[in-house]
């Protein structure tokens, strides 16, 4: 048995996890990339695209079509810089509206929303300012300014990787050092949530900001947690899904498993498959060695994200 998987595979799991080790279908995807390496630049590319996809993404489904077409036309996508539109609003009125009521001048954001949800209801969440809450409401301002804007800085307050999963050399109580307590209350606030079924006990509110991601499916719920939270109630009464957490959850799912099942109709040459998306296999083409192994691995990393 292998000691480790291969890296492309760790967005699925645990590189050591003993399971994917003696899975034998990523033994066989695995055996089919060894027969037909070395791979140009290209495939190489296309296969990174897989490696960074994650089906708590809030546009899984596109993004797996995207890949698709990757995969039949032989070129990756043009990097899209620019989020989507919507989420892009959300996240700019989000920041407006905590900005505004740190500073104590709710009105000028009242007309705004967020997903639905009106700028007066998310603030009735935080309830009345107080230091520790517009300090924990800043960290958060850090989390969404960071995502609309690349070159703005978020410090992990729990974590102690990056974004990057590469170690952070200055740790939070330094980074924080004129903050502590500040800091120590938000670490000890556990939020009391389930993750994948199982009640969590690690959760801290400090941790739930470090996760807080811009593209996840869950953007406007997670953000209602972590803003009740910040008032003191740590009863997270609707589904928590920070970072790849909960993914189980996405409206997508559904989707996605069609997309799944698809590529391995694909894969195994099975033409007229009626549980199928008809579409797919057009975007395909003709079945090469390459992309049998670029659609398997595809295939496999989504039902290993949704447990399909």
């Amino acid at each position: 048995m292998r000691d480790n998987l291969r890296l492309c595979w760790s967005n699925c799991g645990a590189l050591d996890d003993k399971n994917l080790l003696e899975d034998k279908e990523i033994l066989a995807i695995d055996a089919l990339e060894d027969s037909i390496t070395p791979f140009d630049e290209t495939i190489v590319n296309i296969r990174a695209l897989i490696t960074a996809f994650s089906s708590c993404y809030h546009e899984a489904d596109k993004e797996a079509e995207r890949i698709i077409r990757a995969i039949g036309s032989g070129e990756p996508p043009v990097d899209e810089k620019e989020r989507p539109p919507q989420r892009k609003r959300e996240l700019q009125s989000s920041l407006d509206i905590l900005l505004a009521w740190c500073e104590g001048e709710f009105a000028r954001c009242s007309a705004l929303d967020v997903g639905g949800i009106r700028a007066d209801e998310l603030v009735a969440y935080l309830g009345e300012p107080s230091p520790l809450k517009i300090w924990q409401a800043q960290r958060l301002i850090d989390k969404i300014r960071q995502a609309l804007d690349y070159s703005c800085s978020y410090h992990n307050m729990a974590l102690d990787i990056d974004g990057n999963g590469q170690p952070i050399e200055i740790k939070a109580e330094e980074h924080y050092k004129d903050h502590l307590d500040f800091l120590n209350q938000t670490t000890a606030a556990i939020i009391d949530c389930t993750l994948d079924g199982e009640k969590c006990e690690w959760m801290s509110l400090a941790l739930g900001i470090d996760l807080f991601r811009p593209c996840n499916w869950n953007y406007v719920g997670n953000l209602v947690i972590i803003l009740k939270a910040i008032a003191g109630d740590l009863c997270a009464d609707k589904p928590f899904a920070p970072c790849c957490m909960n993914r189980k959850l996405t409206p997508l799912r559904d989707r996605l498993r069609v997309i799944s099942h698809t590529l391995k109709s694909f894969c195994e040459g099975r033409e007229g498959d009626k549980d199928a998306d008809a579409d797919i296999p057009a975007l395909l083409g003709p079945k090469t060695d390459q992309k049998h192994w670029l659609a398997a691995s595809l295939d496999k990393t989504i039902r290993l994200q949704q447990g399909l």
